[in-house]
């Protein structure tokens, strides 16, 4: 190998392991650098750009005359690692992207799609119908044609990749998508939709008026019904919304009853009698193939005979011409009858669309009209009425009237958020937000009318109160003296429900507040406020403090009664704390006297259950003597009845007995040993009783 041909070699040789390190080209850094981290060191800089093909200035950025330079090369190479990786990362992505249905961009595909379908339902009936509207620009329906069949094609792919909720949680295996979306009937409709009918375009029967053969597109009507529902959710308006598609729906059906009547009409014959359309004039302009302006005309004219004889016929005027044969007697039948099905569906439609317009008035006004037949009933004074009515008046102009009822449907958690983000202007930031969720729950909204007072000085404070809206005044005693006017935002009325310990006026109020205009106050009630500070001690002792502050302040704080609550709260939590621990004693006295119990009621058990045993025991023996002293030949029918003195005597055998099982619990006793028990028990019972009935037994 020659000497070159080695150069060569390492030349390229050293691009290789360059590349294979750091994936760069050897123009992109200093061949020091190159070196280090290719392994080239043995070479200098010299010959490494010798073997290269650059001058000594290369290392400056200077190039030979007719060579690139070196940014210039590198940028090229850069550039296709860009593309690379965009490539790259573009098919990975596609790998992996999930449609998900409550997302913004499925929204948007949706309504793309039911536009197509629109398009559709309009145009291609009309095509259909109207030789010389497709006559007009056949390139361009063509152009739309395969626009929509694209986006069809398109449609198939994200229903592949929809994804649909299992237990809460969206699926984004593609594998079970796919199967998922060939199992619906939307994939059989999407599939036919997009059928290559146009081929039936290459048959001579079919000649280019024949747009019919792509009616199979009007399968994705599906997803119009689909972005109806997702808008009706989405629009803050949903009643104008279904005002809009119910006349759209009332447009497509009278539209489409026009085209099939033209159509009919060109079936039979234009003008071959009185029910189809008339028959074309017969002026020269009208035959002209290039006056579009004359063929415009034309067409406007039978479009619009046939949408309003469409129109006739599905609002059940009536007023249209007679039919003539047998076939146009069916075929206004059979519109007839369409006719009352959609009008019936109209009226029905239209009927409900505008109760449920109408239904927060109409309940709003019920609620008035029950008021006023209340205050007329009661005799109420015309002022107070008209204030009442004013009342009533503000909120409706102010969308207040059925605020609360709305959010009734929603769970907790969510009317906590909404609260929150409506209200918390007015709240004071630096609240816990456990705190905030709990108080926001429990605000009441109120309205006052001009000149009503919210609370007067000396009442009993139970609510404090919160200015959403309108404006207050703190006035004197007899109302001619303002002191001060509070705005959006402000807190009154918390000191008199905190009830802070020290304060010389109590649980009263402190002054006299008045509404200016019409002001909307939440309110929030004294016992719902201690239940929510009982969860939060730290927030309690805040507002505490504050509200001592403001008392100290004002100079409404007693000191020294407020220093001996706070030792009285000191005491009582001592006091509390030695109550929980005698009651842990008394807790564990009883524990030990129940087992006590248990173990004594056990042991009476096994007492009671031997008493019995001796019982048995001794009417056995009791039997067996009976039957010794009748003897073996006698019948013992025939012996007389045990004496009294006998029964009395076993009576107290079993006494004494009983006495001694409770001594000698555990011992047992035989049955001699029982005998000789009770006839020493009888012998030395000193009673005339015992020693009558002890000298019968040995007779």
């Amino acid at each position: 190998m020659s000497d070159d041909e080695k150069a060569d070699h390492k030349h390229v040789s050293y691009k290789l392991r360059r590349k294979k390190v750091c994936g760069r080209y050897i123009f992109d850094c200093l061949p020091e650098k190159c070196g280090r981290l290719c392994g080239t060191s043995s070479l200098d800089t010299d010959s490494l750009f010798e073997q290269v093909g650059l001058s000594k200035e290369a290392e400056n950025g200077e190039a030979k005359p007719g060579e690139k330079k070196e940014g210039e090369k590198s940028g090229g190479a850069e550039n296709e690692e860009v593309k690379a990786s965009f490539w790259k990362s573009l098919k990975e992505k596609y790998n992996t992207t999930v449609i998900d249905t409550s997302q913004s961009p499925y929204y948007y595909w949706t309504g793309l799609v039911s536009a197509t379908v629109l398009y559709n339902a309009f145009v291609l009936p009309m095509r259909s119908a109207f030789p010389q509207f497709h006559e007009l620009s056949i390139p361009t329906w063509m152009f739309f044609d395969y626009v929509i069949d694209i986006i069809y094609l398109l449609d198939i792919v994200v229903g592949m990749r929809t994804g649909f909720l299992d237990q809460g949680l969206l699926v984004r295996d593609l594998k079970l998508l796919r199967k998922a979306y060939f199992k619906r009937r939307e994939f059989i409709a999407d599939v036919l939709a997009v059928a290559p009918t146009d081929l039936l375009y290459l048959l001579p029967q079919i000649t280019h008026y024949g747009t019919w053969v792509r009616f199979n597109r009007a399968l994705k009507f599906y997803r119009l019904n689909e972005f109806q529902d997702r808008t009706e959710t989405r629009t803050n308006r949903p009643n104008l919304f279904r005002i809009s598609t119910l006349t759209i729906s009332i447009l497509i059906l009278i539209h489409l009853n026009a085209c099939i009547y033209f159509g009919f009409s060109r079936a039979t014959g234009l003008g071959a009698n009185s029910f189809v359309y008339p028959p074309r004039p017969s002026d020269e302009i009208s035959h002209d193939q290039y006056n579009y302006t004359a063929r415009w005309n034309l067409l406007s004219s039978q479009y619009s005979y046939s949408f309003y004889w469409s129109t006739l016929i599905l609002t059940t005027i009536g007023e249209t011409p007679k039919p003539v044969n047998n076939l146009e007697y069916v075929f206004i039948t059979a519109d007839f009858l369409a006719g009352v099905l959609i009008f019936a569906t109209i009226v029905g439609n239209v009927g409900a669309m505008i109760t449920n317009m109408n239904a927060a008035r109409t309940e709003f006004q019920n609620r008035m009209d029950g008021v006023k037949r209340y205050m007329e009933f009661r005799k109420v004074n015309k002022e107070l009425e008209h204030r009442v009515i004013r009342w009533f008046d503000y909120l409706w102009m102010n969308k207040q009237s059925l605020e609360e009822d709305s959010l009734n449907a929603l769970p907790d958690k969510l009317k906590a958020e909404i609260a929150i983000h409506v209200h918390f202007d007015t709240l004071q930031r630096d609240c816990d937000p456990g705190l905030l969720v709990e108080l926001v729950l429990k605000l009441k909204l109120q309205v006052f009318s001009p000149g009503d007072y919210i609370c007067r000085k000396g009442d009993i404070g139970k609510e404090m109160y919160i200015v959403k809206r309108g404006k207050l005044s703190v006035v004197s005693d007899d109302g001619k003296k303002v002191f001060v006017t509070l705005g959006e935002g402000s807190v009154f009325g918390e000191i008199s429900i905190l009830d802070i310990a020290g304060n010389k006026n109590g649980n009263r109020r402190s002054a006299n507040v008045r509404s200016v205009g019409y002001s909307d106050l939440f309110c929030l009630n004294k016992d719902d406020l201690w239940d929510c500070l009982t969860e939060y001690p730290d927030a309690k002792v805040i507002l505490m403090r504050r509200g001592e502050e403001i008392l100290r302040k004002d100079n409404l704080i007693d000191e020294e009664a407020l220093k001996k609550a706070q030792d009285k709260q000191e005491t009582t939590e001592q006091i509390v704390t030695r109550l929980d621990s005698s009651l842990n004693q008394m807790s564990t006295r009883l524990a030990r006297l129940i087992g006590e119990f248990a173990a004594s009621q056990a042991k009476l058990k096994r007492r009671l259950t031997r008493l019995e045993e001796y019982q048995t025991l001794i009417e056995n023996q009791v039997f067996d003597y009976e039957q010794d002293q009748a003897g073996p030949n006698q019948n013992p029918t025939n012996l007389s009845a045990p004496s009294p003195t006998f029964i009395l005597s076993d009576a107290n055998d079993v006494i004494r007995l009983r006495r001694n099982a409770d001594r000698n619990v555990d011992s047992e006793f035989s049955s001699s040993s029982l005998l000789d028990k009770r006839t020493s028990v009888a012998s030395t019972d000193s009673s005339p009783t015992a020693a009558a009935t002890h000298s019968n037994r040995k007779q």
